[in-house]
């Protein structure tokens, strides 16, 4: 049951940074500077609200985790969220993920095939 709390914490997160994504999107760029002027426009956004939103409920369910698994073996099980803000990327924005974040990410998922077995 730990392990479903967990994945739920981390597949909210990562719908959380595709839901502001996907917001931002409307806004392109823009000096760090200008951050203040555009926080009411940003959460005004339903995408940016709405991703918001995944965020504290997946902080909710990650004080769950925090309550009943170690720190050390939790923590790094988050780094799935890795692998599959790489994957949406890819379907949803049609970035490009190279070999060697590939590579990366193939490192991460042992690292936390490693974890899981300790």
């Amino acid at each position: 049951m730990n392990y479903i709390i967990l994945a739920i914490s981390v597949l909210l997160a990562v719908a959380g940074q595709v839901l502001m994504k996907k917001g931002m999107m409307v806004f392109g760029t823009f000096p760090a500077t200008e951050i203040l002027f555009k926080l009411i426009p940003m959460f005004m956004n339903p995408w940016v609200f709405f991703g918001f939103a995944c965020f504290g409920l997946s902080s909710i369910f990650w004080l769950i985790v925090l309550s009943r698994v170690p720190l050390s073996q939790a923590y790094p099980m988050v780094s799935v969220a890795y692998v599959l803000t790489a994957l949406i990327s890819m379907v949803f924005f049609k970035e490009t993920v190279g070999a060697l974040r590939w590579a990366g990410i193939f490192v991460i998922v042992f690292g936390v095939y490693l974890i899981s077995r300790s």
